[in-house]
């Protein structure tokens, strides 16, 4: 359990950058992985995550490419997706697990 409330136990694909930018969240602190918390923010929160409402006086999307393009230059663009792609994708195995638990058993099947 982080200090957010939300269990992550890193078991699914990216969730050590949500566990990292919930935890940043947490702490008040502005870091590259919080802002890629708060851009998936609307799809974890009908996942039952607990995301605090944060507001900058830009899109977070804009935010974080920027802190990117400081530190990478041109590589901004490709690290950028990635981290987009990662955040999905954890997103979807999280949809994934959730359908799994609300299926309905078989009465054979064994813990």
């Amino acid at each position: 359990m982080c200090a957010t409330g939300n269990k992550i136990d890193g078991a699914l694909p990216g969730e050590e950058l949500v566990q990292q930018g919930l935890s940043d969240l947490a702490n008040g602190q502005t870091t590259d992985l919080s802002l890629l918390v708060l851009i998936a923010a609307p799809r974890l929160r009908r996942l039952g995550l607990a995301i605090p409402e944060i507001e900058i006086d830009r899109p977070f999307e804009h935010e974080l490419y920027d802190r990117l393009e400081r530190r990478l230059g041109t590589a901004a663009h490709s690290h950028y997706n990635s981290l987009i792609r990662r955040i999905v994708s954890y997103a979807h195995a999280l949809e994934r697990e959730q359908g799994r638990a609300l299926e309905p058993r078989h009465p054979l099947d064994r813990d």
